[in-house]
């Protein structure tokens, strides 16, 4: 038997006060995962909580485009191989329970239109989503990492982009490898400026390094921010092994939460 266990992140970068709303994401974990629910079920679900709460540009609080619409990402992906990521989909207020639908589909992915389609096939609430004005250097969106009683790890990441973007453009939160990976017994989520976490591949080669030299998750994080990442670039990162708590480690301000059962 595992203990279970649960990390969030709020974002990385300044903006106001959300250390708080952070725990609130991590105490639903928690309840799930005393309770005897999954990994999966956990990390869906704080997500959302995070997702329902405007202060963070995830789900509700999206920041608008250029264009003045408003597209969210997220992702989800398990230790047993199974993934799901939604890329630019809008009137979608918590697009992480159509990304959990992808995990048992042939299909791994969906993207715009397409994407809110397969979600009203799936019955998935459609409701516009006002967003909110984008802000300068504001970072906040949302990541959960969970470990159930079985070992089992998932984790769930979803944003509404960044401030002062086109309608189109994507950032690291739905790419594997770069907003996010799980293998194994082990899990790392980014957050952040998108484009660098993207061209370092940063999750994955944090995961990487905890994998190939057996130090610590502080440690392979501080690595990773150290020296795949430019000066004065935002980034954070969450992890969790297959014991003991997760950790969080930013080169700025990045609220983020943990429990341990």
């Amino acid at each position: 038997m595992a203990t279970p266990a649960a990390v969030a992140h709020g974002g990385a970068g300044p903006g106001p006060d959300r250390k708080a709303n952070v725990e609130a994401g991590v105490q639903r974990a928690a309840e799930i995962l005393q309770a005897g629910g999954s990994a999966v079920e956990a990390a869906v679900e704080a997500c959302v909580i995070l997702e329902d709460d405007p202060v963070f540009n995830a789900g509700t609080g999206g920041v608008l485009r250029n264009d003045g619409s408003v597209s969210l990402d997220a992702s989800l992906q398990t230790s047993d191989g199974r993934l799901g990521f939604v890329i630019g989909i809008r009137d979608t207020p918590n697009p992480i329970r159509v990304a959990a639908d992808l995990l048992d589909e042939e299909i791994n992915g969906l993207a715009g239109d397409g994407g809110r389609v397969w979600a009203d096939a799936r019955g998935h609430p459609k409701a516009a989503v006002v967003g909110r004005p984008p802000k300068e250097e504001s970072g906040d969106t949302v990541g959960v990492i969970a470990r159930d009683s079985t070992g089992s790890i998932a984790c769930a990441t979803s944003t509404g982009g960044t401030s002062f973007r086109p309608a189109g453009r994507v950032g690291d939160v739905p790419l594997p490898g770069s907003g996010f990976w799980v293998e194994g017994n082990l899990a790392v989520v980014a957050t952040g400026v998108g484009e660098a976490i993207t061209r370092s591949l940063l999750s994955y080669r944090v995961y990487e390094r905890i994998r190939s030299t057996g130090g610590s998750l502080d440690a392979a994080m501080r690595w990773g921010i150290d020296e795949l990442i430019d000066d004065g670039v935002s980034v954070g990162l969450i992890s969790m092994g297959a014991e003991g708590e997760g950790r969080g480690h930013s080169n700025t301000d990045m609220p983020w939460a943990t429990w341990r059962g």
